[in-house]
């Protein structure tokens, strides 16, 4: 049931707590908006689609960490699953909107609030597990926000239904082993420990980061008191069994078990699913709230193992509208938690988020739900995104000009280091970099962060880059730059040591207002989008008319190949690769048998010596040939493929398809060479990019 005054109309109730107006307004700043945004949205797509001049609309800023609501399944996997629920990463740039969110917002749920609830306890969110729930004075109802005059409204009505909570947890009364006894655990707690025992299989709890952190976690749960008092005694083996019987359970369902399941999952999830902006119905993104669980991250990251507790409706803050688009007064939807109220609810027009709440773990941290990938925000925010990207080229020989001037003058003095910064912005695509909180992320590094060991100065013009990118991905290249830059590197390697800042005397702000000043919002992100986007559209040139249908899809493999590599798009091989390629080795080793045999017999046909088999017919000359090219047409498909595969298993495709490449380079090659676009846009690439559709396939990025 809902709170008592959830009927109550919107207009009457717009007002926020403190805690949750002064997060509302930090997400309200974090939003960016287009000089024309008072024009309708659809009007807007249409016009950059005919490619109508005007303001581009940047697509809200994010935090810059933890910033966009990811899929609860695979928020923190490995990025070998490139279509995560994020499909844009945050923008590496730093601008005067990319004030460090910890500064301009409230502080985060205390970290000593870690329970995460129990289906015998009425949530409200962010209560400490076990112990009596803390009041929370009832959302105040005032004016709504105040909203800057330097923005314009993205919409004039906004309908939705809210975020979708996970279940509450349904205790399973498996009992673990502490110190080769059985302990009794409460709900909370044995939640608690069944998180840690479906990890078991996973590398994690190897790690002494991840089992110092849960254990932190997970002892405040279970109080200085209890039995257990060391995760080294404690044997979750008898959940993990538990664990794996109920997931054969659900494999083991009939095909109408889980028809009904997947039916009631859809109707759950239904209403969540579209908004109404305008008036016009628009697909959400992510609308769930994330489950309780242990958080993971990439790569060697400080908070592997901190819970992750269950967030509740107090935790959330909605953006709608006061009115509905007939004019009519909007009720909030429905709090699903009886007891609790919503924590904030406020009408802010200019951003275009629907709903927002602190991250459980990331000091800082922010989480959104925003419109879906193939929304008409997110289509207008990827046009006017690669429509910036193409004006670069209009300035990037203005550009490396002048920092060839700057790279030249070999100083170790900011507008040097500016100018070497800048070429490998250029020349590599580096991520630009800043400074980085290591207690709350993991140590890696782009461009303007990059430390004195990170860049080996080899000889002539050689140097080696060796450090950890993104998502902990190791960048290492030996390369041959121009001897100016080399000259600039060693003035700069002097005086420095082992920790020290290579480009000490700048930042990244600065390295952006350089970019700026050849060309309104030129980013180290929007370089990385030029140089890629660039690469495929060159490296496309080289199809033709001859190659067969598989050779052009290679062939545009091999150019996506060119992009990832360029942008250190890169994955671990996967477990399955070795026996994948055996069975294709298989596969082409009773093609080569049997295509012998055919050959065997042709020339025996020819001879007149073939002898017939028993119950089979007598092969014609004809039917052999066409068999033995049938044959060679297969075995050449199948080692293209196999060479296709063995050449991308360490390279992740879909990062770039998703952030960096203009889709349009793409349609039209598809266009022109008679490719079928599913051959390289799978489903969800397709539908994020359906703006593309339309392009000529003569368009050149």
């Amino acid at each position: 049931m809902s709170s008592s005054d959830d009927e109550v109309p919107l207009a009457a109730r717009m007002a926020v707590g403190a805690a949750g107006a002064k997060r509302a307004a930090t997400a309200a700043a974090l939003d960016d908006s287009s000089d024309d945004d008072d024009v309708p949205l659809a009007a807007r797509v249409a016009a950059v689609l005919k490619g109508a001049a005007r303001p581009a609309a940047k697509r809200p800023a994010t935090a810059s960490r933890g910033a966009r609501v990811a899929d609860s399944s695979s928020e923190e996997e490995e990025s070998e699953s490139e279509e995560e629920e994020s499909e844009e990463e945050s923008d590496d740039s730093s601008s005067e909107d990319d004030v460090p969110l910890a500064k301009r917002m409230a502080k985060p749920p205390s970290a000593s609030a870690v329970g995460v609830g129990t289906a015998k306890r009425k949530r409200d969110g962010g209560g400490a597990a076990g112990g009596a729930k803390k009041k929370k004075p009832a959302v105040s109802r005032a004016p709504a926000e105040k909203k800057s005059s330097t923005k314009k409204p993205m919409w004039a009505t906004l309908e939705h239904h809210g975020v979708l909570f996970p279940p509450e947890y349904v205790p399973h009364g498996i009992k673990m082993r502490y110190d080769g006894a059985e302990v009794e655990l409460t709900p909370d707690q044995e939640e608690i420990a069944t998180m840690y025992a479906q990890m078991l299989e996973t590398d994690y709890v190897q790690k002494a980061q991840f089992n110092a952190n849960f254990w932190r976690d997970w002892s405040k749960v279970l109080g200085k008191q209890h039995v257990i008092q060391s995760l080294a005694k404690c044997d979750f083996k008898p959940i993990f069994a538990w664990h794996v019987a109920e997931r054969e359970k659900k494999k083991a369902m009939s095909k109408e078990e889980k028809a009904a399941a997947k039916a009631k999952k859809e109707a759950e999830e239904a209403k969540f699913k579209v908004c109404l902006v305008d008036g016009k119905p628009q697909p959400v993104g992510n609308f769930r709230v994330e489950p309780p669980g242990l958080f993971r991250g990439r790569g060697e990251h400080p908070k592997m193992g901190c819970l992750k507790r269950r967030m509740g409706p107090r935790d959330i803050t909605l953006n709608l509208s006061r009115k509905k688009n007939d004019g009519s007064m909007q009720t909030p939807p429905v709090c699903p938690i009886e007891g609790a109220k919503w924590g904030a609810v406020i009408e802010n027009n200019t951003a275009t988020w629907l709903a927002t709440w602190d991250d459980p773990v990331l000091k800082g941290g922010t989480k959104y739900v925003y419109l879906a990938a193939n929304s008409d925000f997110k289509a207008e925010s990827d046009i006017a995104k690669y429509e910036k990207a193409r004006k670069l080229k209009d300035h990037v020989d203005e550009v490396r000009g002048e920092y060839w001037r700057r790279i030249e003058a070999c100083k170790d003095d900011q507008s040097t280091q500016v100018g070497v910064a800048a070429y490998f912005i250029d020349k590599f695509a580096f991520r630009a970099g800043g400074e980085k909180d290591t207690e709350e992320e993991a140590d890696t590094v782009g461009c303007c962060n990059l430390k004195a060991e990170h860049v080996r100065l080899d000889e002539g013009k050689q140097i080696t880059f060796d450090f950890l990118g993104k998502d902990s991905i190791r960048y290492f290249n030996e390369v041959e730059v121009d001897e100016r830059v080399h000259r600039a590197l060693a003035a700069f390697k002097r005086t420095r040591k082992e920790g020290d800042n290579l480009f000490e005397a700048m930042t990244v702000d600065d390295l952006n207002a350089f970019l700026r000043d050849f060309m309104p919002g030129l980013s180290a992100k929007v370089f990385r989008t030029y140089n890629a986007s660039i690469t495929l559209d060159s490296q496309l040139q080289s199809t033709t008319a001859e190659m067969t249908l598989d050779q052009k899809v290679a062939d545009y493999n091999r150019a996506n190949k060119a992009v990832a590599i360029l942008c250190n798009h890169q994955k671990t091989v996967s477990k399955g690769h070795g026996a994948q390629m055996d069975k294709m080795k298989g596969k082409l080793d009773d093609i080569n048998k049997e295509a012998k045999a055919a050959r065997v017999d042709l020339k025996a046909v020819k001879a007149g010596t073939y002898v017939k088999k028993e119950g089979k017919k007598m092969p014609g000359e004809e039917q052999l040939k066409k068999k033995i090219a049938t044959l060679a047409e297969r075995k050449r498909k199948l080692e293209l493929q196999m060479e296709v595969k063995e050449d991308l298993k360490t390279v992740a495709l879909t990062t770039s398809k998703i952030n960096y490449l203009d889709p349009r380079i793409t349609v039209s090659w598809c266009k022109k060479w008679d490719v079928p676009i599913e051959k390289v846009f799978n489903r969800s690439l397709y539908v994020k990019h359906h703006w593309a559709m339309t392009v000529e396939p003569t368009y050149r990025f």
